[in-house]
């Protein structure tokens, strides 16, 4: 008797696949690939975009290298010239203080001449002066003025009376060559009259007899104030060289007018 055997399991698709000495077959994807190109494009440009920017970056850094280099340069050759600049400047601050100082000196100069001058215009025609000295400053003066360089003046001779003493020394006063806090009178005595020479007696014999006249002794510091600030009255007494030398340092602006 026969018997049918039959396998059904070849017909089925999962015994077929794993069947051996069957390949996989593969298959591309089939549709749009339009992502895929871009994000191969990116993955392509990403790399030469940062290689273009290191690039400039190292090209920047060069330049600003060379930038800074020649800045440095500059800054040296500035430096030196502002360490001459300031050089002169503490010379030309040198030179002007020195100048000052000379303009100093000669704007306290007080010409005997004027001042002699100023005397003889004052002095009333009762009084006689017989010396004029320069003396240094007593303390009473010296204590009386803010400035004792210029000295003092003593002024002695001979008057008719007190009185006439007192109105010399109130023209002293007036004067611009000399300071009126410290002119003052310091002595003043009755004394007889000097005879002139070669009449010590009269006609019969006797000897002559004059009034008394009053020897005073007067002294007065020497005015502090600018030989500049007297112009004018250095003028009147006829002082025409120091006036020219004032104003020739006033035209060029080292004292003011």
């Amino acid at each position: 008797m026969y018997s049918l055997d039959v396998n059904f399991l070849k017909d089925r698709s999962g015994y077929q696949s794993n069947t051996p000495g069957t390949k996989p077959r593969f298959q591309l994807p089939t549709g749009d690939f339009t992502p895929v190109y871009v994000g191969l494009a990116i993955g392509l440009c990403l790399p030469a975009f940062f290689g273009a920017g290191w690039w400039f970056l190292g090209a920047r850094n060069n330049q600003l290298d060379q930038e800074i280099a020649q800045l440095d340069q500059e800054n040296k050759k500035l430096e030196a010239e502002i360490g001459n600049i300031n050089k002169i400047r503490e010379q030309t601050k040198q030179v002007q203080a020195e100048t000052q100082g000379l303009v100093t000196v000669f704007d306290q100069i007080r010409p005997w001449s004027a001042m002699l001058q100023d005397l003889r215009d004052r002095i009333p025609a009762t009084v006689q002066i017989e010396t004029v000295k320069q003396i240094e400053p007593s303390t009473a003066a010296q204590g009386q003025t803010a400035s004792s360089r210029a000295g003092a003046l003593e002024v002695t001779g001979i008057a008719r009376s007190f009185n006439d003493v007192n109105d010399f020394l109130l023209t002293l006063q007036e004067s611009k060559f000399l300071a009126s806090s410290t002119s003052r009178i310091t002595t003043a005595t009755l004394v007889d009259a000097p005879l002139p020479p070669g009449s010590n007696q009269s006609g019969n014999g006797e000897p002559i007899k004059l009034p008394q006249v009053v020897r005073y002794t007067i002294e007065s510091s020497v005015s502090d104030v600018p030989a500049s600030e007297l112009i004018r009255e250095l003028e009147q007494k006829g002082t025409v060289g120091l006036v020219t030398r004032i104003r020739s340092i006033q035209e060029i602006g080292v004292i003011s007018k």
